[in-house]
């Protein structure tokens, strides 16, 4: 087993999983204390890195694309200090966190995993159910309905039509964006019996951000509604093979359809005198011909 203990937090690795663990130092993101430890399974990691700096390096693990849900909702837009799979590491403890790094990379090797895109989630996004208020309102899943409502400092236009509720099966896809400099974030779910072009700010499906402190918190939600979604990269549906037409098939009506059913008539003779088909057969099979004449 490997195992480093920091205040920002600790990583074990048995040789199948490694399982992090946030630490409770008060520089430790409200997000990474809100999601709690996360077990990454080994064949989720597409690889493992240890950057070393002047006053203390950083261990990261990196994801394979479609692994995580959190990820595949935030597409990298998480700062470095909300990120669970960064880890701060003091310079008397490079030597554990290489140590660490080597004991991951043999097992990946060892194990010969993939570092391509998954096409199902191998992480299950945050516990539920989830609440979280932040911006101008408050989001809550339970893992089959959103629920969005508005507080005092949301636009009229949109609180006046009241509470939000929506079934994860109506919902086409979530997205969701931190704040940036004088543009405001949002977690907004596009719904396709109720599609719209409307700003965050007056989308009854949107909760606008503002960039406080719980902002980010927002992107836990949507991430446990993103899990229970279709997955972006799951094979499409393949259709069944096409089956072979009887031997007794005949024509579907169509402008030239008595032509074709004659024509028929004397393939079926042809074949019963051939000793292909017996007497019964051809006699079924003439009088399906007929009765479409």
């Amino acid at each position: 087993m490997a195992e480093i203990i920091q205040k920002d937090g600790t990583w074990t690795f048995d040789g199948d999983t490694v399982r992090i663990v946030p630490g409770s130092d008060k520089s430790v993101s409200l997000l990474r204390k809100t999601l709690g430890e996360i077990a990454v399974p080994l064949g989720a990691l597409a690889g493992i890195s240890f950057e070393p700096g002047k006053k203390s390096g950083r261990l990261r693990l990196r994801l394979r694309n479609g692994a995580d849900p959190l990820l595949q909702i935030t597409g990298g837009k998480l700062e470095d200090s909300s990120d669970p799979y960064r880890l701060t590491v003091d310079n008397d403890r490079t030597g554990v966190a290489e140590y660490f790094v080597d004991e991951v990379r043999n097992a990946l090797l060892l194990e010969q995993v993939e570092t391509g895109p998954v096409d199902s989630y191998l992480l299950p996004g945050p516990d539920l159910p989830i609440t979280v208020g932040a911006g101008d309102g408050t989001a809550t899943f339970d893992g089959e309905r959103i629920r969005l409502e508005w507080n005092w400092k949301t636009e009229e236009s949109k609180s006046s039509g009241g509470a939000r509720t929506l079934a994860v099966q109506d919902v086409e896809s979530v997205e969701w964006l931190p704040s940036a400099g004088l543009e405001n974030g949002y977690l907004r779910f596009a719904v396709s019996k109720a599609p719209t072009k409307a700003p965050p700010k007056y989308d009854p499906h949107a909760v606008e951000l503002w960039g406080f402190r719980k902002d980010p918190l927002m992107a836990l939600v949507g991430a446990a509604v993103v899990a229970r979604m279709p997955h972006p990269y799951a094979p499409s549906p393949i259709a069944p093979p096409a089956q072979a037409e009887p031997a007794d098939a005949v024509p579907a009506p169509g402008g030239s359809d008595h032509d074709a059913l004659l024509r028929r008539l004397r393939e079926l003779g042809d074949l019963h005198q051939a000793g292909i088909l017996t007497a019964e057969e051809f006699t079924t099979a003439k009088q399906a011909v007929l009765k479409r004449m």
